[in-house]
């Protein structure tokens, strides 16, 4: 039995790691489609758009940053992740 790992628990042979996997060739895709229209805006201030220091202290996984600065505007986010583990 392979050692355990601290915080993943104990390990698997690559014998039954083989029948756990997910799948092959998977093809994943995204179709964002987003409009803005028929806005105004009269007399907006914006903000200072800032990252400070220490803004990702103790964070974990895949960290998404997505910063604006205007008015009336559309922002899609999409992410795919594809993790493959190999010795």
């Amino acid at each position: 039995m392979p050692a355990s790992t601290d915080g993943f628990g104990p390990g698997v042979t690559p014998a039954t790691l083989a029948t756990m996997r997910g799948g092959t060739d998977v093809v994943e895709n995204m179709h964002l489609h987003g409009t803005v229209d028929n806005n105004r805006a009269d007399h907006v201030v914006s903000g200072y758009n800032t990252i400070s220091g220490g803004a990702f202290t103790g964070a974990a996984g895949v960290p998404m940053v997505i910063q604006n600065s205007g008015n009336n505007v559309l922002i899609q986010n999409a992410t795919i992740i594809n993790v493959q583990f190999q010795p």
